[in-house]
């Protein structure tokens, strides 16, 4: 915890934004929270044991049953958009991913500058992008970057970061994304937006290392093309990759037969159980 700050909180924690509706249902839930018979998180317990520690002081079974992207098959969502049959024409670890999620994206001025960096860095890329933002794409982009760059509306995520093809996933730090991104294996480069985004990033660079961060928080040419260079070609890049690893292996213990998720699922299931017949 002590690598945090406090600009890492949530929005409304500190600056008491209490009309945002994040902010309460924050507030709800910290409401709500001591009075569940069960609290599940969709996390490891092994992960952070400080935080687990507390919370199981706080709460009343608290029992982390996740990743939840480890505990099935890898799911076959249709590439409507031929994103792993291009992937599977592009060199091992040398593709850069981009999804910044479904609901935020950074700033347009942010995105702009974001191609600008693509273009001049040589990176072959993979970009998912809403359709009501590909309007903001410079003038010629998408021709001068036609062949080593693919932008698309939307893409498999989790069969996209277990391509060999993918090296680096630039990306918002939404829990779920930074867990399928070490599902993958892949560093990540990190842009929160909102939320719990920036908590998860300094998680990402300053507490696991595996991934970098952009200087004052926001996309900038030469912040992008030093992450890029940093996680696909320099030595760090290769600690980077070895710590997601150490990482994906705990993650594949834990919901393994008798692993901490595995175990803390069964009791979640007799909670449930109980519940259903008046217990």
């Amino acid at each position: 915890m002590s690598r945090f700050r406090i600009r890492d909180l949530q929005e409304g924690i500190v600056f008491g934004d209490v009309d945002s509706p994040f902010s309460n249902m924050l507030h709800r839930m910290g409401q709500m929270l001591p009075r569940a018979a069960a609290v599940a998180i969709n996390s490891v317990e092994e992960l952070n044991p400080t935080i687990t520690d507390d919370l199981k002081k706080k709460f009343q079974n608290c029992l982390n049953v996740g990743p939840f992207s480890f505990m099935s098959a890898l799911p076959s969502d249709p590439d409507v958009n031929g994103c792993l049959s291009w992937l599977d024409r592009q060199k091992a670890a040398s593709v850069a991913y981009i999804g910044f999620g479904t609901v935020f994206s950074p700033p347009p001025q942010e995105q702009v500058v974001l191609t600008e960096a693509l273009e001049a860095s040589g990176v072959p890329f993979l970009w998912s992008l809403k359709e009501n933002l590909k309007g903001i794409l410079p003038d010629g982009f998408l021709e001068r970057t036609k062949g080593r760059g693919k932008v698309v509306s939307w893409a498999p995520q989790v069969q996209v970061l277990a391509h060999t093809a993918v090296g680096v996933f630039v990306t918002h730090c939404g829990w779920n994304s930074v867990l399928e991104s070490v599902m993958g294996r892949v560093p990540m480069i990190c842009r929160p937006i909102m939320e719990d985004n920036r908590l998860n990033g300094r998680m990402v660079t300053e507490v696991w290392e595996i991934g970098v961060g952009m200087e004052g928080g926001v996309i900038t040419i030469d912040g992008m093309m030093r992450g890029l260079d940093l996680i696909l070609s320099e030595e760090k890049g290769k600690k980077m990759r070895g710590n997601i690893g150490a990482l994906h292996e705990l993650m594949g213990k834990a919901v393994g037969a008798q692993g901490s998720s595995s175990e803390n699922f069964k009791i979640l299931l007799e909670i449930v159980s109980r519940g259903k017949i008046g217990l």
